[in-house]
């Protein structure tokens, strides 16, 4: 039924319940997985030599977690036998890199966290599964917490 699983991941707890789930579907059915990873190269507006070094800052600790939550993800997928592509994506937006990896990379479900991190990110992340599901045509699984 489902032959290509998307899975974002983004370091969170709920992230986490999600890739059990992909487990147990990937299992069930077959499928492929992919799991991707969503950083925004250019968060910062501005200009100077402030900004050029906050940058390069940033991108070196997005890119370290980034790793750090693929790589947690890809070890689960192998520990249960499943195997899984991963892939650190580009976009100025978390939803848009996610919708444009379902299409470029042929999936047919995304299964995701309802929203991620804490605090005033964890409301403000939890309309990244809203606006994914809001713009693709894609059947995606929202698992909760």
């Amino acid at each position: 039924m489902f032959k290509h699983i998307l899975v974002p991941v983004d370091g969170s707890d709920t992230a986490q319940m999600a890739v059990g789930k992909a487990i147990t579907l990937a299992q069930a059915f077959g499928s492929r997985v992919t799991v991707i990873y969503v950083i925004d190269p250019y968060p910062f507006t501005g200009v100077g030599t402030d900004f050029a070094y906050g940058q390069a800052e940033y991108l070196s600790a997005a890119t370290a977690e980034a790793n750090a939550a693929v790589k947690a993800a890809k070890d689960a997928f192998s520990g249960a036998s499943v195997t899984v592509d991963t892939s650190v994506v580009e976009s100025h937006t978390a939803w848009r890199g996610i919708v444009e990896a379902g299409v470029s990379l042929d999936a047919d479900l995304i299964v995701m966290g309802s929203h991620g991190r804490s605090g005033l990110e964890k409301f403000v992340l939890g309309s990244v599964a809203q606006a994914v599901l809001s713009h693709t045509k894609l059947p995606v699984l929202v698992v909760r917490d």
